[in-house]
């Protein structure tokens, strides 16, 4: 950073969810900067506990970085998410960072289903996500990736999104993925890379197994007729995927294979979070 230069945002939020008796309880809550959560709430009884993550900023510029870190504890069940979607500004050189890091206990669930990430044109962004489970943990998590705002035509002609995801258990590996996305690169509108569409979205869910009705109930949900999607068992994880060019379908379609996994996963009907209607 040269001398003069201005420091972007420092954030960190650190979450603790224990079990106490049938209730989980967010017991631990610690913030510096513009990172904080609302109050728990339990939409679904006591058992669960919602938290929604907030940046009052509402968008990441260049130089800020965030770090977010959960732990769930044995027997702790939590879902975090977020009021609305998040924004990547165009950065003035400087790199943007995100990290989220979960630890889940053995037979803790964490759920963390963010609303869209919207990358605008010019952002130089760095997502990365650590989850770490314990035997018996699951996990349920989603990402939207809205390249540039299309609603008013833009497109993310030129920047860089750099993109890490792992996830093990009891120290063995079960997901690891890395991606690096340049503005306006040839791989965005090769039918290899994003096939000229501006969302993508993924979700995983890990840490049980799945039958085979289960995973073609996920694949006969209904999407745009222009999007792709597509849903895949692996040992112990399944691994869903959209593309297309509307994140609120993209969301809908992740929506609907959530519903069905869930109950697999967490032992829980879906219980939409009320933000999500706001």
């Amino acid at each position: 950073m040269k001398h003069g230069e201005p420091l972007g945002w420092r954030a960190e939020l650190e979450l603790g969810f224990i079990r106490r008796g049938e209730e989980t309880v967010l017991a631990r809550r610690r913030h510096a900067g513009p990172l904080a959560v609302q109050k728990p709430l339990y939409p679904e009884g006591e058992a669960v506990c919602h938290a929604i993550v907030l940046h009052p900023p509402a968008g990441i510029a260049g130089g800020d970085e965030l770090r977010i870190g959960v732990e769930v504890e044995a027997g702790a069940q939590a879902l975090l998410t977020t009021p609305g979607a998040g924004k990547w500004y165009r950065s003035d050189g400087r790199l943007a960072r995100q990290g989220l890091e979960m630890k889940v206990s053995p037979g803790g669930t964490a759920e963390w289903l963010p609303q869209e990430t919207i990358v605008f044109d010019g952002a130089r962004a760095a997502m990365r996500t650590d989850v770490q489970l314990g035997a018996g943990a699951r996990y349920l998590g989603w990402e939207i990736l809205c390249l540039g705002r299309s609603a008013s035509g833009e497109r993310f002609g030129r920047g860089s999104l750099q993109l890490s995801m792992r996830i093990a258990r009891e120290g063995r590996l079960l997901w690891a993925e890395q991606g690096a996305l340049e503005g306006g690169s040839p791989w965005l509108d090769s039918a290899a890379g994003f096939a000229g569409c501006t969302v993508s979205a993924t979700l995983l869910a890990a840490g049980a197994p799945v039958d085979a009705a289960l995973i073609a109930a996920c694949r006969a949900i209904g999407t745009d007729a222009d999007a792709r999607c597509g849903v895949t068992a692996l040992p112990d994880l399944v691994v869903a995927r959209w593309l297309g060019d509307s994140g609120e379908a993209a969301r809908d379609w992740l929506e609907g294979v959530w519903r069905h996994l869930r109950p697999a996963f967490i032992g829980r009907e879906a219980q939409r979070p009320r933000i999500w209607n706001t």
